[in-house]
């Protein structure tokens, strides 16, 4: 089967021939369909991500698929099964991935909806509720609004009652945000983030995916006693906090990493993943999917990524 593997870490990814996996005692196999990319996929590329698998290893935390083989003691995923599960190795016509990990999806659920659903919208749900604990009528900034996770942020923090002020770079992101509920509406590249913010009732609560100079303005706009949550450094710039402007507005700053509750508290991540797909069957949610390429693509797909060129989710197709 074919799969698209770091060999080496000096070296770009490539696309390859492999066997075909096996699954073990509590596994499943998965005609994989379709692939989610995230930023954490280019820093693993490198060696630089939290996670650091080793070599050789296949790309791509965010699958979706059918279930076409099961391992001992897999009694409620048969094959035929359609779900989305996360961890990797999802850059490839076949994988081996946890039955505890996988997730039944709708019938009337595409697979790039899929594919575009569990990363984006896992870490905004779980970033919003149970992190920043975010409160219906408080003011919520999210930056890099228009990407995967931020534009997720937008629809979730709508949906939990927030007034949404949305910062992204240029009219054309904005007007996506805008599309998705945004209530207000911030120009990274022309605006003075932080007196826009202040002029629109300051910051109660900012979801920060950029980090840089964009961090530092929210936190200069933020009303006292706000939360602010450190997603990701899409600008490559990690900020330091000066700890006495904590002092001076009682501000509380967190760190997240939604994947890490894989590790010591599995069950957030389950309970969220159920009630986002809930969601999604009432009609509240709708993925944003700006480029479905195909596998032999994937090197494209990602440069989409690299440049910024892509809004919402980029997803690669086996078929």
């Amino acid at each position: 089967m074919k799969a698209y593997q770091i060999l080496s870490f000096d070296e770009p990814p490539s696309l390859t021939e492999v066997e075909k996996p096996t699954p073990g005692e509590g596994e499943i196999l998965l005609e994989i369909a379709a692939c989610g990319l995230n930023f954490g996929d280019l820093l693993m590329a490198k060696g630089q991500y939290q996670e650091k698998p080793p070599l050789p290893f296949t790309l791509g935390m965010e699958v979706a698929g059918t279930v076409v083989e099961t391992g001992a003691n897999v009694d409620d995923l048969p094959p035929g099964t359609r779900v989305l599960v996360g961890g990797g190795s999802g850059l490839a016509e076949f994988g081996v991935f946890p039955a505890a990990k996988a997730l039944p999806i709708p019938d009337d659920m595409p697979f790039t909806d899929a594919a575009a659903f569990q990363v984006a919208y896992g870490t905004s749900h779980v970033g919003l509720e149970h992190r920043l604990k975010l409160q219906a009528g408080e003011n919520l900034l999210v930056l890099g609004a228009a990407g995967g996770v931020g534009l997720t942020a937008i629809e979730i923090g709508k949906l939990m009652g927030a007034t949404v002020i949305a910062c992204a770079r240029g009219k054309d992101k904005l007007a996506i945000c805008e599309s998705v509920g945004a209530d207000h509406l911030i120009d990274s590249e022309s605006d003075d983030i932080r007196e826009a913010v202040k002029a629109l009732g300051g910051a109660d609560a900012v979801y920060d995916p950029v980090g840089g100079d964009q961090f530092k303005a929210a936190m200069r706009a933020c009303n006292p006693e706000a939360r602010l949550l450190v997603v990701g450094f899409a600008s490559g710039d990690i900020p330091q906090i000066p700890a006495n402007h904590l002092l001076v507005k009682n501000l509380n700053v967190m760190g997240y990493y939604w994947g890490g509750y894989n590790v010591f508290r599995p069950e957030v991540i389950r309970d969220s993943m159920r009630r986002l797909v809930g969601w999604y069957e009432d009609g509240k949610l709708k993925p944003h999917v700006s480029h479905a390429l195909p596998l032999e693509q994937a090197a494209e797909a990602y440069e989409l990524l690299r440049s910024r060129k892509s809004t919402g989710k980029v997803v690669v197709t086996m078929t």
